[in-house]
């Protein structure tokens, strides 16, 4: 597991349950929290559970659809046994000889014990009692609809804050770029190329250009784009306007704007710098 670790909790009818994520994709929900619903040793409880021969091969058919390290020829030795009375299941085993990930073991007094992946987490809780699992799932989908809420705050004020500056950055195409006595047409056409400028160098395209390849779509480029792109546009766009007073050329201009949002970009979301549009020489 990776070392950045975010972690939340839900509440199931009055029992506090931790869920990890290192890469906020998977989560992992406590599967020792989710035993004290029943026992006083949740250690005993879930390796009981881990003893049945159809959880095995429940884990095993988990690991095949999502993991493509497993190694399934060893899960076959591992199984074999499975069900019987002298079967222990050992988790470092598990994690260590089969190269699993959808169980893993966590030390630590405040928040240590067994985690699993929230769809195996999901099936221990209906072994546990299916009534519980119903409370398991209504507070962690509560859970998602607040992330969600916030997410869509946070991108909707990143949109506002990208129409602001963007005020600022015709200001400075019309003081420095735009010549006296030119048309209403030429005006708007200018400016359209700067936002085209900041389109290609973020999104690698213009927005006729991304329009043409999402006639389906609602909005524009721009409506489109992630929370993190709206950050770095916004970013461009006051930068871009400090560069145009300062007489650089678009090809210049292209250049800068570029190597900042490569920076903010790789900061603000870890992204490959390959996957950002590169600019032809």
């Amino acid at each position: 597991m990776g070392k950045t670790i975010k972690k939340d909790t839900i509440h199931a009818n009055g029992i506090d349950i931790g869920i990890y994520t290192t890469d906020f994709e998977n989560e992992f929900i406590s599967l020792t929290d989710i035993a004290r619903f029943r026992s006083t040793d949740p250690r005993i409880t879930i390796h009981n559970w881990l003893r049945s021969r159809d959880i095995v091969e429940f884990l095993g058919l988990w690991e095949e659809l999502h993991n493509p390290n497993f190694k399934r020829i060893d899960f076959d030795t591992f199984k074999k046994d499975a069900g019987s009375n002298a079967y222990v299941f050992s988790i470092k085993e598990w994690t260590e000889n089969l190269g699993a990930i959808g169980l893993i073991t966590k030390s630590g007094r405040y928040g240590g014990g067994i985690y699993a992946h929230i769809d195996i987490a999901f099936e221990f809780a209906s072994w546990i009692s299916p009534e519980f699992k119903l409370y398991v799932i209504k507070d962690y989908q509560r859970l998602k609809r607040d992330e969600n809420s916030r997410l869509s705050l946070s991108w909707n004020l990143n949109r506002e804050i990208s129409k602001l500056n963007y005020r600022v950055h015709t200001d400075a195409i019309k003081e420095n770029l735009i010549p006296p006595a030119l048309t209403p047409q030429k005006i708007s056409y200018t400016y359209a190329s700067e936002a085209d400028l900041l389109n290609t160098v973020l999104f690698g395209c213009t927005a006729k250009e991304w329009r043409e390849k999402n006639p389906d779509s609602t909005g524009n480029i721009r409506d489109n784009a992630s929370i993190y792109q709206l950050l770095v546009l916004s970013n461009m766009e006051s930068y871009n306007a400090i560069l145009i007073k300062q007489g650089k050329s678009q090809a210049e201009r292209m250049q800068l704007l570029h190597e900042l949002a490569v920076q903010q970009m790789t900061t603000l979301s870890s992204l490959n710098v390959s996957n950002l549009p590169g600019i032809e020489e």
